[in-house]
């Protein structure tokens, strides 16, 4: 039995992991409020966005935290492609999620089903990349934490989605996406209490690549993207704002047009 250590630099990854969830929970949430207010076209761009962040974020708290993973006595390398496709089932199936939300006619069922989706995907991704993790040995899991870990995740995510769409204010969608980057981080290291490693004597040549080769920058160039487009939701205007601009830029238009009809008169 492999010793495994959890924070081989300490409290660095677990903070530096949550923060990752909690921007893209806040940003995921906040593009769901704004989805909630818009029709159309505009509407399914703001969902797509905040499927976009709140699955980026999952999946970039998920292997910042994996940083402080190692098992004594062998080397850890992630396998590309089964990490590649963690990252994609967390977008696609937290997608269901939020469309399920932002398009359901009935509010319960709508947050159950969509909860229930976006925590089945956090968990999903979760163990997709724990099958990527190469050693020389095999994983195995406590059948207990793991359930624990997918219930925390559903439960969570149900509840995160309930406070956006019930008080729509930006402090609640802020509260919202603290409470999720917690869930999400318990369920992260409720998932790693679950694991259990088996060494094996032969030292065969391990595949796929290291995290510094391949995790540390696309981690890094995903987080960039979930502060840029932090940056864009920030700066661009609400439906209540674009509405005052125009009814404004109407007002202009009758103040100007007056004086041009009194001359003619």
């Amino acid at each position: 039995m492999g010793t495994i250590d959890h924070l081989s630099f300490g409290w660095l990854t677990p903070t530096l992991s949550y923060l990752m969830a909690c921007t893209g929970a806040a940003l995921g949430l906040r593009c769901t409020l704004r989805a909630l207010a818009a029709t159309g076209t505009s509407r399914r761009n703001w969902l797509l966005t905040a499927a976009a962040a709140i699955g980026t974020g999952i999946w970039t708290m998920h292997f910042v935290a994996m940083f402080g993973f190692t098992v004594d006595g062998t080397e850890l390398r992630y396998q590309v492609p089964l990490t590649l496709l963690s990252l994609l089932v967390a977008v696609l199936v937290v997608g269901v999620g939020v469309f399920i939300v932002g398009h359901g006619t009935h509010r319960g069922r709508s947050l159950l089903l969509g909860g229930t989706a976006t925590g089945l995907g956090v968990a999903a991704m979760h163990y997709l990349g724990m099958a990527a993790v190469r050693m020389h040995g095999t994983l195995s899991y406590r059948p207990g934490a793991v359930a624990l870990s997918v219930l925390i995740a559903v439960a969570a995510a149900t509840a995160a989605l309930w406070a956006t769409v019930t008080i729509r204010t930006l402090p609640a969608a802020g509260g919202a996406a603290l409470v999720m980057g917690v869930a999400v981080s318990c369920m992260h290291y409720t998932g790693m209490a679950a694991v259990q490693v088996h060494l094996h004597p032969a030292r065969t040549e391990l595949g796929g690549a290291t995290p510094m080769e391949f995790i540390f920058p696309l981690a890094v160039g995903l987080g960039s993207f979930l502060f840029l487009t932090s940056a864009f939701v920030a700066l661009s205007p609400t439906a209540r704002e674009r509405a005052a601009y125009q009814e404004a830029g109407e007002i202009a238009v009758e103040d100007l047009r007056g004086p041009a009809l009194d001359r003619a008169a």
